[in-house]
């Protein structure tokens, strides 16, 4: 492999942190709704209450630990089943296209996805914020 600019690559531990919290922003806020209001929220998502606090639990719980650093892979992980779930349920049972109708499709649940597939198979990078 030969970069068009190696000198960047001194930068890729940074650039993963900055994509952990940007995951990890993303996932807590979405947790954070579903579990503080798992009625509303399990409505809009076609889920029962529990398993819509269930799944805001399990959201803010990856997105620390994608954050901090602690158990990253396996949070990672976690956050990816969350997604699979989400598209699963976009294509399958509501049918929206990749775009959606008024950009609700599921481009969004894949970059998150795949974003946290970098995470695990990086390892996130060295940096953290707990150590």
């Amino acid at each position: 492999m030969h970069p068009l600019f190696p000198k960047l690559l001194e930068f890729s531990d940074i650039a993963l942190l900055l994509m952990r919290l940007l995951v990890a922003l993303v996932f807590f806020k979405s947790g954070w709704s579903h579990a503080a209001d798992p009625v509303g929220r399990g409505e809009k998502i076609s889920m029962s209450p529990g398993f819509t606090r269930f799944l805001g639990i399990a959201e803010m719980a990856g997105a620390l630990g994608v954050a901090v650093g602690v158990l990253i892979q396996l949070a990672a992980l976690g956050l990816i089943l969350v997604m699979l779930g989400a598209i699963q349920k976009k294509i399958a049972q509501w049918h929206i296209g990749f775009w959606g109708a008024h950009d609700d499709g599921w481009h969004y649940d894949l970059l998150f996805l795949v974003m946290c597939l970098v995470i695990i198979t990086t390892g996130g990078g060295r940096l953290v914020l707990l150590g």
